[in-house]
């Protein structure tokens, strides 16, 4: 999904928001397989298939500047790292965007389901606005106008600070990237395990969170669990996030 999908022309239309969700969390999932499939292709690749790639053609662009296996699984990871978190600060703002949109066409039309021109028009130049804003502003917008306020927002902020940090200073915290417990931290949900196994090989489990701390000075790094956790932390942030929009409807449609 992009904000290209947001309705924009002149004629009123209908718009649902469970669609939109449900075509969110799909599109999370095709990240989240793809990441588990780039992460099993690096683990089973041999330092002999890479040669055999790499000396296919039998010509290289720059032959002197070639980089040996050790050099690109290295090389590898460090891009891994930085699409995925890329990738996750991009589908966080898609879907606070989205939500937006739902939430002023919701004020505008008393949630109505139906969107006559005028509440249309009202609803964009809202989202306009919203848009334009920085992430940091997304959240204060969603708190002020609509009072809610978003689970997970802590990291989802923290994952622009870590993209800065990779991006810009080769990995390292620096202090405008720290809270006021000197803290660069991300809050991940782990499936904990309880009691026994069934006799199927089943075992009962419950989300809980754990908290990974990153401090000025220290390198950004993450395991390939933790990479693949980014994902988990957002689809909980877009879940609570499409269920306030709906909580927030109703609080309309109840005379709220």
């Amino acid at each position: 999904m992009s904000d290209s999908n947001t309705p924009e022309g002149p004629q009123p239309q209908q718009v649902n928001l469970q669609q939109v969700a449900q075509q969110f969390m799909a599109g999370l999932q095709r990240h989240s397989d793809m990441l588990a499939f780039n992460l099993a292709s690096r683990e089973a690749v041999q330092e002999a298939a890479y040669n055999k790639r790499v000396n296919a053609p039998r010509v290289m662009p720059a032959a002197p500047r070639h980089q040996n296996f050790e050099q690109m699984q290295a090389y590898a990871r460090d891009l891994l790292v930085r699409q995925v978190i890329g990738d996750a600060l991009n589908l966080a703002v898609t879907a606070l965007n989205n939500a937006h949109f739902f939430l002023a066409l919701i004020k505008a039309t008393d949630a109505s389901p139906k969107v006559d021109a005028e509440s249309q028009k009202e609803a964009q130049e809202s989202q306009r606005t919203f848009v334009q804003a920085q992430l940091d502003e997304k959240f204060n917008r969603l708190e002020k106008d609509y009072e809610i306020m978003c689970e997970m927002e802590d990291t989802i902020i923290s994952l622009g600070f870590a993209l800065q940090a990779l991006m810009k200073q080769n990995g390292i915290v620096k202090p405008e990237q720290v809270d006021d417990q000197g803290e660069l931290a991300f809050d991940f949900k782990i499936v904990e395990l309880q009691g026994e196994p069934d006799a199927e090989g089943r075992q009962p489990g419950k989300l809980v969170d754990q908290r990974k701390v990153f401090r000025e000075g220290e390198a950004i790094v993450f395991s390939d669990v933790e990479l693949q956790l980014v994902l988990v932390a957002l689809a909980s942030f877009a879940d609570a996030l499409f269920k306030s929009v709906a909580n927030y409807a109703r609080s309309f449609q109840n005379g709220n």
